[in-house]
Formats: C-alpha cells, sequence, structure tokens
C-alpha cells in the first residue's frame, strides 16, 4: 500500500465555468504512468473512505515534481465543494499515488480510440502530449470528447495544436447542447462520432484492429462498451476508467 504524502497548492486555473484546474507541488519528483491517478484524502468526513476522492492526472511527463488535476465542480458534491471554496493557493493536501492500470500499452500496434466525456479528458490529455514528446510509434489516434456546449470543451487550443502537429491524431469534439457548432466540433454524442469513424475505416466489411480506451460518466461507459462490441471488438479491446 502506498504511503500518504503531502503536496501544497501552487496554482489554480479556471479552464471553464464550472472547471478548473489545480497544480500540486509534492516534495520529491512525482513520476507516474499516463492515464494514472491520484487519491486525495480531504477533510469532508470523519470516516476515512468517505474523504477519498481519486482525480486522473491530467498533466503528461515533464521531470518535476507538480502534476495537474482537472475537476468540475458537482452541485452538491462534498468533495467538489471543499476543494472549490476552501482550497486556496498554499493549501497543503494529504494525497496517495499515482496509482492504476488505465495506462498505454508497451508498444502501440493498433489504432486508439479515446473517448471520453467532461474531465474524462484529463487522462487522455497525459497521454498524447506523451505520445508525442516521447516521439513513440503509433497507429492512428482518436480523442472522441463529449461535453455540452463550445465553453465546456478542455484544454480546446492545446488539442487543436497537437492535431496539426502530431501526426495520425484526430481530435473530434462533440456537443450536445451546442446550437452553434464550431468548424471544429460536431453536434450530439460521442456514439455517433467513434461509430461512423469504425465503419469508415473498415476493409471488406472487416472492422479494424483497434484498442478503446473509455473515460467518463458511467451511462456513457455502458453504452459505448455495447456499441463497440457488437461491431465484434473483444472485450479485451476495451479497457474502462469510471467517474462518479
Amino acid at each position: 500500500m502506498q504511503q500518504w504524502q503531502q503536496g501544497k497548492v501552487i496554482a489554480i486555473e479556471q479552464e471553464a465555468p464550472a472547471t478548473r484546474k489545480f497544480f500540486i507541488q509534492t516534495e520529491d519528483i512525482f513520476n507516474f504512468e499516463p492515464g494514472q491517478f491520484v487519491t486525495l484524502d480531504l477533510p469532508i468526513h470523519e470516516q476515512k473512505n468517505k474523504r477519498w476522492r481519486s482525480y486522473s492526472i491530467a498533466s503528461y511527463l515533464n521531470n518535476s515534481n507538480v502534476f495537474e488535476l482537472i475537476i468540475v465542480w458537482l452541485d452538491g458534491g462534498a468533495g467538489t465543494t471543499y476543494l472549490f471554496n476552501n482550497v486556496t493557493i498554499g493549501t497543503s493536501l494529504t494525497l496517495r499515488g499515482p496509482q492504476g492500470k488505465f495506462v498505454l500499452p508497451q508498444t502501440i500496434e493498433k489504432d486508439l480510440y479515446l473517448i471520453c466525456t467532461g474531465t474524462g479528458v484529463a487522462p487522455f490529455r497525459s497521454m498524447v502530449n506523451y505520445i508525442k514528446q516521447q516521439a513513440k510509434q503509433h497507429k492512428n489516434i482518436y480523442l472522441v470528447f463529449g461535453c455540452r456546449k463550445v465553453e465546456d470543451c478542455l484544454y480546446k487550443d492545446e488539442l487543436l495544436n497537437l492535431e496539426k502537429t502530431l501526426p495520425n491524431f484526430y481530435y473530434k469534439p462533440c456537443f450536445s447542447r451546442e446550437e452553434n457548432i464550431e468548424s471544429w466540433g460536431n453536434k450530439g454524442y460521442v456514439h455517433g462520432v467513434y461509430e461512423s469513424i469504425i465503419e469508415s475505416n473498415k476493409v471488406n466489411e472487416t472492422i479494424s484492429p483497434a484498442t478503446f480506451y473509455l473515460c467518463g460518466w458511467k451511462n456513457m461507459i455502458d453504452e459505448a462498451k455495447q456499441r463497440i462490441l457488437s461491431f465484434g471488438y473483444d472485450k479485451h479491446d476495451i479497457h474502462l476508467e469510471l467517474y462518479g
């Protein structure tokens, strides 16, 4: 079992109307694999397991002692209420990690579908930047990111730039409640977008080899898993990270 340690909040940035980035500094170099998470022990309850909140690491490897979390405020959520109302620059947080096996394979031999909603984009932002940073060999990478409105689109400029600078990386944001879709976006939910890509990548009606990473709310993940399996993919092709 990993030991708990202290981290200090050194910066907070508003990323979207209800979403903030928290930059946390630890005493030692913070090494992690893209896709892993940390658990915070927040002073919000007497029982330990009711104080713990886990968040994917949004930053990518930089050999430093600072990492980034991106957190959306949940109405009535004790954890996010504390983080948004009580945590300021200089606040000390008790944390454990990195943890988790929601990570990239050692060698990327298939197309990658990174499908997410909301702050579920965090591990994928980390993964894609790592692939570019390490010049890691890869096939096609499709980041299908769902949110309600353009103003909720996290890391928008960075991901649009990555699409221009990282070969075979395709950024596909989807907006479920946006009337005026930008030229780079899609109207609706994530499912229609990745299904269209799967169909277009078929060769003689045979699906193209692919690995799927799903991160976000349970309803999206459950539906995506069933839709992907219905194309003929195996359950071992799908990796899940549930939020909430």
